[in-house]
């Protein structure tokens, strides 16, 4: 009897956009490792915006790419992305990847015999659980985000059958998928560079941390609330639109740095006292790139966070990594920020690098491959797998 005949298919890797390296681009650059001769799809590309890795690649942009002041005004083109990712095209390609929070997953174009495996940051953040939080940046043209809400969630729902199988970057998302869309999806969280977030010997200082893009749902303008009633110096390392509203609101203790290399926010990592992570995050990659520099972690008790810091104030915890904190207002992270000085000594540097590597680039390829290596053996095809 003659062998199975076994072939290599061509891969397309989609991502909603490329203008700046957050957790998305992150997963992307590994993806890209793991599948070498996969090619790049996207809505909008801002050309020098993102790592030499993903800059080097070929990129496919839709026609959004090329629209004057793309650069500054891509947030605010919800309402072209949609139908601009189902007119784009991967009939060619056997296997999709998405690496989809937004509009990636529903790309068109595409033809029976193929496979789409979505690696799914959250279900659209502007249509479901972040709408409100957007409509009300927006002001009055926050609206025209709630009027749309419903049908963005239908277009949300209905490009979900595009997709032969889900992988949620934590359990809260897999959670968000079953309800959004009724549909399983696999556990693989986000790699996280633990080779380069590690601990110095330096020591600690008495200022506290947070790193963020300055969106509205990741609870800065919050957490410099709570700041304004401590004495603790708060240092913020992120950009966004609000950067100068924030910078004149902020209390003298809290200091807003903008953009910074990844050296610097390493360096910073290294000598604070703490993390604050005040928002309810899919996963976060900052908490665990804190504790992989042994910095312990001030969270929100939801989301993400609740898989990767582990609670001082738990009874049961022995290798606790940080505090939990509840409810989501300025008062209760205060309190918990005067609670960790009491919990600090309970925080082992070692506990904390142990847990951050839980989450290292390996695990992430070693649980992406197992997801995907199934649907590639039912067709005969094999990868030229990288970095595992």
């Amino acid at each position: 009897m003659n062998a199975p005949s076994v072939r290599m298919p061509r891969v397309a890797l989609v991502h909603d956009w490329l203008t700046g390296t957050r957790g998305g681009e992150k997963v992307l650059q590994r993806l890209l490792g793991l599948l070498p001769g996969a090619e790049l799809f996207t809505l909008v590309h801002v050309p020098g915006s993102c790592t030499a890795d993903i800059e080097r690649r070929p990129i496919h942009t839709s026609w959004l790419s090329d629209l004057p002041g793309v650069r500054r005004g891509y947030r605010h083109l919800l309402g072209l992305m949609l139908p601009a990712a189902e007119r784009m095209s991967v009939e060619q390609f056997d296997l999709i990847v998405s690496s989809s929070h937004c509009a990636a997953k529903g790309i068109g174009g595409r033809r029976d015999g193929q496979v789409h495996v979505c690696y799914c940051h959250t279900p659209m953040r502007y249509a479901w659980e972040a709408a409100d939080d957007y409509a009300r940046q927006l002001g009055p043209a926050g609206l025209a985000l709630r009027a749309a809400g419903p049908f963005l969630r239908a277009w949300d729902r209905r490009t979900a059958g595009r997709v032969d199988r889900f992988v949620a970057n934590s359990a809260c998302v897999a959670g968000r998928i079953a309800r959004a869309y009724g549909r399983e999806a696999a556990v693989v969280h986000p790699p996280v560079d633990v080779g380069f977030y590690t601990p110095a010997d330096v020591p600690r200082e008495a200022f506290y941390l947070m790193v963020t893009a300055l969106a509205p749902y990741k609870r800065v303008a919050m957490a410099m609330e709570a700041f304004a009633q401590l004495s603790r110096p708060l240092k913020v390392i992120g950009t966004g639109p609000p950067l100068g509203v924030l910078r004149r609101a902020a209390p003298r203790n809290v200091e807003l740095l903008g953009w910074c290399d990844a050296d610097t926010v390493r360096d910073h990592y290294r000598r604070c006292r703490a993390v604050i992570f005040p928002q309810r995050e899919d996963f976060g990659i900052v908490p665990v790139e804190a504790m992989a520099c042994g910095a312990p972690v001030i969270a929100y008790g939801e989301g993400g966070a609740l898989e990767t810091v582990r609670d001082a104030g738990a009874p049961h915890e022995r290798e606790p990594t940080g505090l939990w904190f509840h409810p989501q207002t300025p008062e209760a992270l205060a309190a918990a920020v005067e609670r960790f000085d009491g919990m600090v000594d309970r925080i082992d540097p070692i506990a904390l690098r142990r847990q951050a590597e839980r989450f290292s680039p390996a695990r992430f390829d070693e649980g992406f491959r197992a997801v995907v290596a199934p649907l590639l053996d039912e067709r005969g095809w094999v990868l030229p797998w990288e970095g595992c």
